[in-house]
């Protein structure tokens, strides 16, 4: 009998969990903190949120912070800062959330997808020169799975074109790349603050950057009870009204909770950060398993290791499917490994034939151009592993063991393996137990 026990040998995983996957990890100060501004009625006011933006401004080393409703918010208020607007185009990775590029589209902008690295899952610097246009106005960049993308590259590829940057640090609250904090390379950065994020704050997105006329913009687009910020003239004759329509200001029970976690999310981090590259250094040299993560003493880091995944190399376990893997390992105890990432966006009609307002042709007028070969191949070579929490070795080596155990009996697995390979990606990734 194999010991395996999808094959029926005993199980790897027999620890109890406990709070090693729970998150995010509430405190006291937090509780009173949302308590008192129910309290207060003070849940639609800026006073708290004005100091949550300027701490993390702060803490990422930046000049400004504005506080959003949304990442999704966030992120289209930094397109609007960069100047994105009409029949212009945004370079992004197709492999990534929708909240990264989608929201050109209500601005009269398009979206064109480049391919991305096979290593860092981010978007590929050797595919984007090939991708801009005389209509390319910005470059998202997306610091896929908490990875810090080359933006060294990135930035050059951007200076030599005139074209604007934009971060999305949804993933990666807190990496680091070659010593410094990303979200401070580009013009503008977006972040998701919603629950399932490593900074998890309830609901909420931020925006930060260094140019005063990026965040001036975004607050006239979407912050009207912010309108008496605003010092450029230009700008300062159209305010009373959101000139997007939109209202995106952060309600105050997660402004509040934002200024706690900024105390503690540091700690926490560091704490995951230890965890998630233990597990990794446990399985160093397994066959067919690859860390995700930076090389040591590259001076980039993660920073929570949000939804970390594992690449995989078929080719090395003697081709056995990626599906058959990830069954082989649920089955050894406590473990949720499933196959994919996200799915590609440049497959969604969304992107290719739906008019969504009703113009009489596709909305995003770019629409798929190139071949993306990374990215037509990613869900064959990607696989979520467990989120430690908490630096708890005895544990982590137990789950540890149950990869390293499916991957060094994968002959086992050969036989009756008829897994298909295209699998599909899912279009959100899901914080889950383990």
């Amino acid at each position: 009998m194999s010991k395996l026990a999808l094959l029926g040998g005993s199980k790897t995983v027999n620890s109890e969990s406990g709070d090693m996957f729970k998150w995010p990890i509430i405190n006291q100060a937090m509780e009173d903190g949302v308590l008192q501004v129910l309290r207060d009625g003070n849940m639609s006011g800026t006073d708290i949120t004005k100091k949550f933006e300027q701490a993390y401004a702060e803490w990422i080393g930046v000049k400004y912070a504005l506080a959003h409703s949304s990442g999704t918010a966030a992120l289209q208020c930094a397109m609007y800062g960069v100047g994105v607007g009409a029949g212009d185009e945004i370079i992004c990775p197709s492999i990534t959330y929708w909240a990264s590029c989608t929201q050109a589209l209500t601005l009269g902008a398009s979206v064109v997808f480049a391919d991305i690295d096979p290593k860092t899952l981010c978007i590929d610097p050797d595919d984007i020169e090939r991708h801009i246009t005389p209509r390319t106005k910005a470059i998202v960049v997306v610091h896929y799975l908490s990875y810090p993308a080359d933006m060294d590259r990135i930035m050059a590829i951007a200076k030599k074109h005139n074209l604007k940057v934009i971060e999305d640090v949804s993933h990666a609250h807190g990496a680091l790349y070659k010593g410094k904090m990303v979200g401070t390379f580009g013009d503008v950065a977006g972040y998701s603050l919603m629950s399932g994020k490593s900074f998890a704050i309830g609901e909420g997105g931020m925006l930060t950057t260094n140019n005063r006329e990026i965040y001036e913009r975004a607050i006239v687009f979407a912050h009207y009870e912010r309108h008496n910020e605003v010092t450029d003239e230009k700008l300062k004759a159209g305010t009373g009204v959101p000139w997007g329509g939109y209202k995106y200001r952060m309600h105050q029970l997660s402004s509040v909770v934002g200024l706690e976690q900024l105390k503690k999310y540091p700690a926490e981090s560091a704490e995951i950060n230890k965890a998630m590259n233990y597990f990794w250094d446990l399985l160093e040299g397994v066959p067919g398993l690859d860390a995700h993560r930076p090389a040591k003493n590259s001076g980039s880091a993660k920073g929570g290791w949000y939804a970390c995944h594992g690449l995989y190399k078929k080719e090395e376990l003697g081709g056995l499917s990626l599906k058959r893997f990830c069954d082989a390992v649920q089955a050894e105890g406590e473990l949720n490994c499933r196959p994919g990432c996200n799915a590609a966006l440049h497959t969604h009609p969304l992107f290719s034939s739906i008019d969504v307002y009703g113009s009489g042709k596709p909305t995003n007028r770019a629409g798929y151009s190139g071949d993306l070969p990374v990215t037509d191949n990613v869900q064959a070579m990607t696989f979520n592993i467990p989120w430690f929490k908490h630096y708890r070795p005895e544990i982590i080596a137990e789950y540890a063991a149950a990869y390293r155990k499916v991957a060094e009996n994968y002959r086992d697995l050969l036989p009756g393996d008829t897994q298909p390979d295209d699998l599909q990606g899912k279009w959100a990734l899901t914080a889950r137990k383990g």
